[in-house]
């Protein structure tokens, strides 16, 4: 997908960058990759709404305490999440360097 972006012209600047990840299970998910435009032979998606985010630091193992921690959140805020998505801000190998893992999660929320 990568490679698509650069050959689009579709890389966004290095302070813009952003990848989430959407994960079904431990074993499925999909990556969203921002760009500055469509990207041919791509599934260009639009991510709108309204979202509320908190970090967390930990093992990738805790996303499904995080998800917890996150719904007891929103309750308290009035809000519902319709959607996960995970800003993981370091690889497993920079995490154990610095000794923190630390996670945006990102909630597409709608009011209840």
């Amino acid at each position: 997908l990568w490679v698509k972006i650069e050959a689009a012209h579709a890389r966004p600047d290095d302070k813009d960058f952003l990848m989430l990840a959407a994960e079904e299970s431990a074993w499925k998910g999909e990556i969203y990759i921002a760009t500055t435009r469509e990207v041919p032979d791509a599934d260009n998606v639009w991510l709108s709404g309204s979202f509320l985010t908190r970090v967390f630091d930990g093992s990738f193992n805790e996303v499904p305490k995080w998800i917890g921690q996150m719904e007891q959140y929103l309750t308290e805020q009035g809000k519902k999440a319709k959607d996960y998505f995970f800003y993981y801000t370091t690889c497993p190998r920079c995490a154990k360097k610095y000794g923190h893992n630390y996670v945006v999660v990102f909630a597409r929320v709608e009011n209840h």
